[in-house]
């Protein structure tokens, strides 16, 4: 070790002072606003034998600035002190360490720059830079059953997946809950994972970049925020109806957008509805997100729902008969959600009880679901099929417009809900646009009185109910 080495690594006014003088020329050459996002939360924890050693406080920051910004840093450091010959970036055991500079390793000093804990900082190690949220092992695209309400979906999925350019941007999957749009998500991260180990792809939930936007704006670090999000090479964001109305995180989502189609990098949203029949989002974001491909997820078949049984019963320790999947599939038609419940309440039963499935027993195990079942029809799949038939937007049924076009389609579906689920009042006024319960009780008996005095409303609220009771 040399002399002015030795005397640096032992003396903290040495090491701040070192540091300093990088950082400033740093800032320099990189620009304020970058060394404040990237380089601020490293801190110099020693100089031996020509090595400079930075304490990084997520492995994320460690590989980011290794990969984009170490030559810089070595190149400052060298017109500092010429005794540097490489730099290490290691990440810190414990940001709070850091933060309150304690030493983690005997005689070693650790020397946070800058005033403030950054963003990074200020999370734990485990999940501060982990912008994602983590892949489930099962949704994988062997595991999914493909069938005619999500084949368009399903090829889109692995097209984008095992192709090495963009095919479309943005990818939009949209449908009801329990149907598979975080099952494609989860096996486009896994197929890209498998292909291409080196791409950066952040899945995460909108109400997670949200909360990471709203965190980064009150710890004033929206610069790492931005750079994190636009530097990915696949961005999936899973139920993006969860920012709408959030004007601010709506603005930031937007420049991500464009930015990310700007440099051909893949985007990936899903939704519970289409682009166009968002509420409560900017109209310059749905026309962006309906830009690319927009593939719709349509409620499960028998067909599909007895090819889902029976590929999960296929992994089941417990023998399911051919009778109990068929009796499953005729009466759980809400979601693969439930579908997937009610197999594994059987094997359960089977399994710790030690009743032989029958059709009998798969009775008593699912009362409540088959109870639920028999008349489980939302409010959603009503104001759809009204929506079609009177040839209406879906967004109509939550709109304030008064026209007859609209508004008395609005009112039959208000009829139906009442009718059909056993949703009170004021919770089918929640989802047409908020309204009082004193309007559907208006609108209730407006078609009461037009079922009694026109045929044609009479024939509309018959075949409606015919449809939807299917």
């Amino acid at each position: 070790m040399s002399k002015v080495s030795e005397k640096i690594s032992h003396s903290k006014a040495g090491v701040m002072d070192v540091w300093a003088a990088i950082y400033k020329r740093l800032q320099i050459h990189l620009g304020a606003s970058v060394a404040d996002s990237w380089i601020s939360p490293l801190s110099l924890s020693r100089i031996e034998d020509g090595v400079l050693y930075l304490r990084a406080p997520s492995l994320f920051l460690r590989d980011w600035v290794q990969n984009n910004y170490s030559d810089r840093i070595l190149l400052c450091s060298k017109q500092e002190n010429k005794d540097i010959k490489e730099i290490d970036i290691f990440v810190s055991e414990c940001s709070c360490d850091v933060a309150e500079g304690k030493n983690t390793e005997p005689g070693e000093k650790v020397v946070p720059f800058g005033g403030t804990l950054s963003f990074t900082e200020r999370v734990k190690l485990d999940e501060a830079q982990d912008l994602g949220i983590p892949l489930d092992p099962r949704l994988t695209f062997e595991n999914f059953v493909v069938g005619k309400p999500n084949e368009l979906a399903y090829a889109a999925a692995v097209r984008i997946a095992e192709s090495d350019k963009v095919a479309f941007n943005p990818l939009f999957l949209y449908g009801s809950v329990g149907l598979g749009k975080t099952h494609l998500m989860n096996a486009i991260a896994w197929s890209i994972k498998s292909r291409s180990p080196n791409r950066n792809i952040a899945y995460l939930s909108a109400e997670k970049f949200m909360y990471q936007f709203v965190r980064a704006v009150r710890f004033r670090d929206t610069m790492l925020f931005k750079e994190q999000f636009r530097s990915v090479d696949v961005l999936m964001i899973d139920d993006i109806q969860f920012i709408c109305g959030k004007d601010s995180t709506q603005e930031e989502f937007f420049h991500t957008f464009n930015a990310l189609v700007d440099n051909k990098r893949q985007v990936i949203v899903s939704a519970d509805k289409s682009p166009s029949d968002l509420d409560g989002m900017e109209d310059r974001l749905k026309s962006r997100l309906g830009w690319g491909l927009v593939a719709d997820i349509h409620p499960t078949t028998y067909e599909l729902r007895i090819g889902i049984l029976q590929s999960k019963a296929a992994m089941c320790l417990v023998k399911i008969p051919d009778r109990v999947l068929e009796f499953v599939a005729h009466k759980i038609t809400s979601n693969v959600r439930e579908l997937e419940g009610a197999l594994n309440r059987i094997v359960a039963n089977a399994m710790f009880v030690g009743r032989e499935v029958t059709v009998d027993s798969a009775k008593e195990v699912l009362a409540d679901l088959l109870r639920t079942n028999d008349r489980k029809i939302s409010i959603e799949e009503i104001q759809k099929k009204v929506a079609s038939h009177y040839a209406i937007r879906l967004s109509d049924m939550s709109s304030t417009r008064r026209v007859r076009q609209i508004a008395l389609p609005r009112q039959v579906a208000m009829y139906l809900a009442k009718k059909i689920t056993t949703m009170s009042l004021p919770e089918i006024g929640k989802n047409f646009g908020g309204r009082d319960h004193t309007t559907v009780m208006h609108a209730i008996r407006k078609i009461d009185e037009l079922v009694a005095t026109d045929e044609n409303v009479a024939e509309d609220i018959a075949l409606l109910m015919k449809i939807l009771e299917k």
